[in-house]
């Protein structure tokens, strides 16, 4: 017996011996993440790129597999990932119509994002003292790192949150005077989501600054901040807006007539502009706006990790509406894309 016990100590021993290594090997891998800079709010933005380029692997696995759409599972996972016109012809069970909301609550997000990014401008830029305790507590959280807080990104900031400003003031404005929305629902947590989202970016832009007091943007010499990344966004931004507007009034087109009022909610083929290499160019124009965010914050890794969301976001809601055109319209450009001209 004590032959045997002596046996299981050792083997105990030998367990504790291999696991040793992977347990002392945890906090030197948090070391290595809190050194590269890999602060709280690059985990979120990492998380959710993840989260969404996983989506779109599973969704790329599993659309062929019809015999999936009796899986519960599977038409919650297709019920989360779609909205609008792409949810149409999904078979979903009875309970997961209680979760719908109208799609024109979209409305809502940028309503929202208006509003506080409104706030965030009037604290950083022409406030002459120190953020709230509340909003210095939560950049803190966000941005607590080792690393070193960047310095002279004063005008980096304030034109982000210009340029977040103007584009989500834009979108408000399309989405009351622009868009002509029909039934189409959106789910209950992609609507959260939505609110949510736009209140992180906000605070995205104001994570730049690191951790270094705030008591005012505006004071040193402004035009001595201008670097040429400032200049190559801005003019990216306003590009990428200019065509992001006009394909939203061609979509919105397709539902007026000839003296602007609404004579259908149907869907039809779009044309013109970038329509005629992509099925979805209002998405691509989304990204490359965000690219221009990342390149006006001097190209941080904190907005890079924001661009990779996003292309893993407007590409799955592309492919969506690429695969649903294809199937309505036989007659569909077979040369278009989904997203990217002639990559996606």
């Amino acid at each position: 017996m004590a032959g045997v016990a002596s046996m299981r100590s050792a083997g105990r021993n030998s367990a504790l011996g291999h696991m040793l290594p992977v347990v002392v090997c945890i906090p030197h891998t948090l070391n290595r993440v809190i050194l590269l800079g890999m602060r709280f709010i690059d985990l979120i933005w990492l998380l959710l790129s993840v989260c969404f380029f996983v989506a779109l692997c599973v969704h790329s696995v599993t659309v062929e597999a019809g015999g999936l759409r009796l899986n519960w599972v599977y038409n919650v996972f297709q019920d989360l990932i779609r909205y609008g016109k792409t949810k149409r012809n999904l078979q979903r069970p009875a309970f997961l119509h209680h979760f719908d909301v109208p799609k024109r609550w979209f409305v809502h997000f940028y309503t929202v994002s208006v509003i506080w990014n409104s706030y965030l401008m009037v604290q950083t830029a022409l406030l002459d003292q120190p953020f709230p305790v509340w909003l210095q507590s939560t950049i803190s959280f966000l941005t607590r790192s080792t690393a070193p807080s960047p310095e002279g990104e004063q005008l980096s900031i304030t034109l982000g949150q210009a340029l977040l400003w103007i584009h989500s003031f834009r979108r408000l404005l399309e989405c009351v005077f622009v868009s002509v929305y029909s039934d189409g629902v959106i789910h209950l947590v992609q609507y959260g989501f939505g609110l949510s989202y736009y209140i992180l970016l906000g605070l995205t832009v104001l994570c730049t600054e690191g951790q270094r007091e705030h008591t005012g943007l505006l004071k040193e010499d402004v035009f001595a901040q201008v670097h040429w990344y400032h200049v190559v966004g801005l003019m990216l931004f306003v590009w990428a807006s200019v065509h992001q507007h006009r394909c939203h009034v061609i979509l919105a087109n397709l539902r007026k007539g000839s003296s602007g009022t609404v004579v259908s909610l149907k869907h039809g083929v779009p044309h013109g502009d970038w329509f005629q290499l992509v099925s979805c160019p209002h998405y691509f124009a989304e990204l490359l706006i965000y690219v221009a965010f990342c390149i006006t914050s001097g190209c941080t890794f904190t907005w890079w990790l924001v661009v990779l969301y996003v292309l893993f976001n407007q590409t799955l809601a592309a492919v969506l509406c690429h695969d649903f055109y294809h199937k309505k319209f036989e007659s569909y450009p077979k040369q278009r894309k989904a997203f990217i001209p002639f990559v996606l």
